[in-house]
């Protein structure tokens, strides 16, 4: 167990360290935009004294590191700061769409993950049958099409006939049904992409173990193959399956973008793209480094489950 908690230590420092060089990236990215945020916000019409105001509110006349460090200061207490298009603080912003956020990615999480394993599990066993070969066939389809086409041709069949709205509105009043009806296709659109990854993970997982002496032994003993796959082989192929699991988890959180814009999804990746348009240059920032920490911890949970689950990962070979 002192193991398991030392891995959990050294996973954590190295994370706070990517997170710290994530957000150097990100506050230097911003920096290297063209043109004079404060000419921006104000317009063409500004006067240089309003500009020279204005840039000393904003801080732009601080050198870029200790404006770096003030960022960083404010964003470890929590305050992300002020929203330049809309006065408000980020926080406010944010907190009321992360949860969006959240709800949609577990939707599409609790559609993905028993239909990738379902489908994975039953691929291993009727390995190069019919089943077999269109199932990869459909997975290596949904991996070739960007998001923004599938979401399109969802649209196409499922919105346009009347079946599911497409687009999503969302309220504070909104039932828990509706939101359910409502961010149908958004979450089928994002189920439809990760599930090929977990699928075919999970398939060659099994196919691995299914050569195993154990394996083979249990087969003599006479036990089913449904059996022999759910009782030896799926227990032992949980930690490469929990790993991409995290995986695509993490990219359900962080790459909701563009499904989001195409459903006008009242999320952070639309909040994401709101604020680039108006080049609210703090509000990209805050919702990158959240991106950035989610996709982070997310890695560590799959690091620190793959190892519970398959203890040898701790030894060095």
């Amino acid at each position: 167990m002192a193991d398991i908690w030392r891995m959990i230590g050294r996973r954590l420092l190295l994370g706070i360290l990517t997170l710290f060089v994530i957000s150097l990236v990100i506050f230097g990215a911003t920096e290297l935009l063209p043109g004079d945020l404060a000419r921006e916000l104000l317009g063409q019409s500004a006067t240089e004294e309003t500009l020279a105001a204005l840039r000393e509110q904003l801080g732009l006349n601080d050198p870029a590191p200790l404006r770096y460090l003030k960022w960083l200061m404010g964003v470890l207490q929590g305050d992300f700061g002020v929203s330049m298009a809309t006065q408000k603080p980020i926080a406010e912003l944010v907190g009321a769409r992360l949860g969006n956020t959240m709800f949609l990615a577990l939707y599409a999480a609790a559609l993905a993950i028993p239909l990738s394993l379902v489908l994975g599990i039953l691929a291993a066993l009727w390995r190069n049958s019919i089943f077999d070969r269109a199932s990869n066939a459909l997975a290596l389809t949904s991996i070739s099409f960007p998001e923004f086409f599938v979401a399109y041709i969802l649209v196409l069949w499922l919105a346009q006939t009347g079946i599911f709205p497409s687009m999503v509105r969302i309220t504070g009043s909104t039932t828990f049904g509706d939101r359910l009806y409502m961010s149908f296709l958004p979450a089928l659109t994002l189920t439809l992409v990760v599930t090929a990854h977990m699928m075919r993970m999970t398939r060659a997982a099994i196919i691995n173990l299914l050569a195993s002496p154990y394996i083979e032994m249990a087969r003599l003993k006479g036990m089913s193959p449904l059996r022999v796959v759910l009782r030896h082989a799926v227990p032992n192929a949980l930690a490469p399956i929990i790993n991409v699991v995290a995986l695509n988890l993490a990219y359900l959180i962080t790459g909701v973008v563009i499904v989001e814009v195409v459903f006008v999804y009242p999320g952070l990746g639309q909040l994401m793209v709101d604020a680039v348009t108006n080049r609210d240059i703090a509000v990209v920032q805050a919702i990158a480094l959240i991106f950035a920490t989610a996709y982070v911890l997310l890695n560590l949970i799959a690091d620190v489950m793959s190892t519970i689950t398959n203890p040898r990962l701790m030894h060095r070979r």
